[in-house]
């Protein structure tokens, strides 16, 4: 991924785990490259007045081969369309608890 650019962001966790994201969404084959060209890119601002941490994350995966015939960005869409349905259902759930719990005590009120 370019680096250098304003909306990449990385993080390392304490456990020694580095996450390197595309704020903007826009690389499908993350961590290992952005598209090209990529039209959210945007170079990042010199490091004037910066301060810098004394963490170093782990350097960054080599390039995977076979990236370029679009097979990962396909996986990572149906596991997005996995987590979207799961997140949808939880909601419906949680809302039809909450409604029960509601005619409950609208029952035991009455």
């Amino acid at each position: 991924m370019r680096t250098e650019c304003k909306h990449f962001e990385s993080r390392t966790y304490a456990t020694g785990d580095a996450v390197r994201k595309c704020n903007l969404d826009k690389a499908p084959d993350a961590p290992w490259r952005c598209p090209e060209p990529c039209d959210g890119y945007e170079r990042r601002l010199a490091d004037v007045a910066w301060s810098h941490g004394t963490v170093v994350p782990p350097p960054t995966p080599k390039s995977v081969p076979g990236l370029d015939d679009g097979s990962a960005a396909a996986v990572l869409d149906a596991a997005e369309e996995i987590i979207n349905a799961i997140g949808f259902s939880m909601i419906e759930e949680i809302a039809k608890e909450q409604n029960a719990k509601r005619r409950w005590w609208r029952r035991k009120k009455s």
